[in-house]
């Protein structure tokens, strides 16, 4: 009776350790429309801090299609060996940040621009394709003030991405953009104040 109660406790301690072996194996993840990097550690039982060492991430900004590379379960196993492969940093919907913390915070002129008109190319100066993702919260900046690629609220706008540069954008004004010209006439012009995420 021992040595069958031996061998059973063996058997799985066998299979549990198996099961963390398999359970922390790196997997590539194709980032979607809407995604965050705290929705996509949820949905592979990770930490956002985990997430962005893995892909060296300095930011929590994500684009749809890129590449990340996700340990699941990586919270609960000590065996994942971070990737070493490095991923560039791009979002269709800027995710919040864990903690939002506002580096600088100012009042701009904004108005607001569409890729949907005759002539526009719909490709920002960061790459990002307007018309094929017409859901992306962008604004164009002057990157004297505003660096591209910065995470941003705008007031009554919401979070966005520094992701284009405009030829009357100078000093303290942006422009936002909107899918449609009727949104886009709706904003107008207006003083609304920005944060500067870290």
């Amino acid at each position: 009776m021992r040595k069958i109660l031996g061998t059973l406790i063996i058997t799985i301690a066998l299979l549990v350790s198996g099961a963390n072996e398999s359970w922390a194996a790196p997997t590539t993840y194709t980032v979607k429309s809407g995604d965050s990097l705290s929705v996509i550690a949820k949905k592979h039982n990770v930490s956002v801090s985990n997430l962005k060492a893995w892909n060296n991430l300095k930011s929590t900004i994500i684009y749809p299609n890129q590449k990340l590379t996700v340990v699941s379960g990586g919270n609960k196993t000590k065996k994942a060996a971070a990737p070493k492969a490095a991923v560039k940093a791009v979002s269709k919907t800027p995710s919040r940040s864990d903690s939002d913390k506002v580096v600088k915070e100012f009042t701009v002129s904004a108005s607001a621009f569409t890729a949907n008109c005759n002539g526009c190319g719909g490709v920002t100066a960061t790459g990002i394709n307007l018309k094929s993702n017409p859901d992306m919260k962008v604004i164009a900046v002057d990157p004297k003030v505003i660096k591209l690629g910065t995470k941003v609220h705008v007031e009554g706008y919401g979070y966005a991405i520094a992701g284009d540069t405009g030829g009357s954008i100078k000093g303290n004004k942006i422009d936002v953009f909107f899918p449609t010209k009727n949104e886009a006439y709706k904003w107008g012009r207006k003083n609304v104040k920005i944060k500067i995420l870290e």
